[in-house]
């Protein structure tokens, strides 16, 4: 990497100064709004987004954050997850593998693009837009304190885990 350039997977480190998330207010599940600013103050956040409900990799990210709830509040956080699924979409996963994490509808994809993960994505040679899999550690003052980009589904859980006893 060129001298002076500096990537968006980076964490702050000392000396390095946190980025503040990017406000939102998006509809729940039930379709009640929720906002940033109802997330942060009390608890870490680990916000995370993901493509669709209900496919293979997507569900298996759920669930592993759905395993790992009380590991996570321990560790000071709330899970939640951002697709441009509708609520009713959210209801019926969340249903159908025992989520008990708020998942958030982003139809349009507005804060995808505001947290600059709904890109240019390639599968068999086709070329479209979507929500690249990404999460953030975003700490009670709501400045983002690590980003997980193009996440592997595989052990993400745990390694969200040990980030988390660094922003404590």
């Amino acid at each position: 990497m060129p001298a002076g350039k500096t990537t968006r997977t980076q964490a702050a480190k000392p000396g390095r100064q946190a980025k503040r998330a990017p406000a939102f207010e998006l509809p729940d599940s039930n379709g009640d709004l929720v906002g940033l600013k109802d997330l942060i103050g009390r608890k870490n956040l680990v916000l995370y987004f993901y493509p669709r409900d209900m496919t293979p990799g997507c569900t298996k990210e759920a669930c592993s954050f759905r395993d790992r709830l009380d590991a996570i509040a321990s560790a000071g956080a709330e899970v939640v997850g951002i697709s441009g699924d509708s609520p009713a979409s959210h209801r019926k996963f969340a249903a159908h593998h025992g989520l008990d994490f708020r998942l958030l509808s982003d139809e349009g994809n507005r804060v995808a693009r505001l947290y600059r993960v709904y890109r240019k994505k390639s599968l068999y040679g086709r070329q479209f837009m979507g929500i690249e899999r990404t999460t953030f550690l975003i700490d009670k003052a709501g400045m983002i304190r690590k980003v997980f980009p193009k996440v592997k589904v595989d052990g993400h859980a745990e390694a969200v885990l040990e980030a988390l006893k660094e922003i404590r």
